[in-house]
């Protein structure tokens, strides 16, 4: 049980795993990525959650990968062999090798793909805030100066009071 958090506070995120008896067998806090394997002896329904109790103001975003059961072999009787490899199923394994590995590092940079768009539309918004606060003050200073340029060029007529 691969897990990482995308997006979201700090990055971190409270997590356990339970077996159908009830007992826990992965439990940790505050954790950003982690991995958990486990061999299951029991037969039944696994539970996990993600806790997010200690941040409740901000959402965040989880990526999991269960893999379930084991990898069929390669090539038929592969486990039954009592001779060795020919050169080509030999390279057929190295070949597979090499693509569950190219699997991996796409998964890990579609993670951190994902986790580096989420930054960066968050300081896109960030920055169209502060470029239509910006525009808003900078219509209020010069509706200002036009005003106060106006009063200079203004003539000020005395009161009309009797003396």
């Amino acid at each position: 049980l691969p897990t990482q958090v995308i997006s979201g506070g700090h990055y971190d995120v409270d997590c356990y795993v339970e077996d159908p008896n009830g007992k826990t067998i992965y439990q940790e806090t505050k954790k950003q990525y982690d991995s958990f394997s486990h061999h299951t002896d029991v037969k039944g329904v696994y539970t996990f959650c993600f806790g997010n109790e200690f941040s409740t103001f901000s959402h965040k975003i989880v990526y999991f990968d269960f893999q379930v059961g084991d990898e069929p072999p390669i090539l038929p009787d592969m486990n039954n062999r009592v001779t060795a490899l020919t050169q080509m199923e030999s390279a057929c394994v190295t070949i597979h090798e090499m693509l569950n590995s190219v699997i991996d590092s796409q998964t890990h940079y579609r993670l951190r793909e994902a986790q580096d768009r989420s930054r960066a539309e968050e300081l896109n918004g960030r920055v169209s805030y502060w470029s239509v606060g910006e525009t808003l003050i900078l219509f209020v200073v010069s509706i200002g100066q036009v005003m106060l340029l106006k009063s200079f060029f203004t003539e000020k007529r005395p009161s009309s009071g009797g003396a």
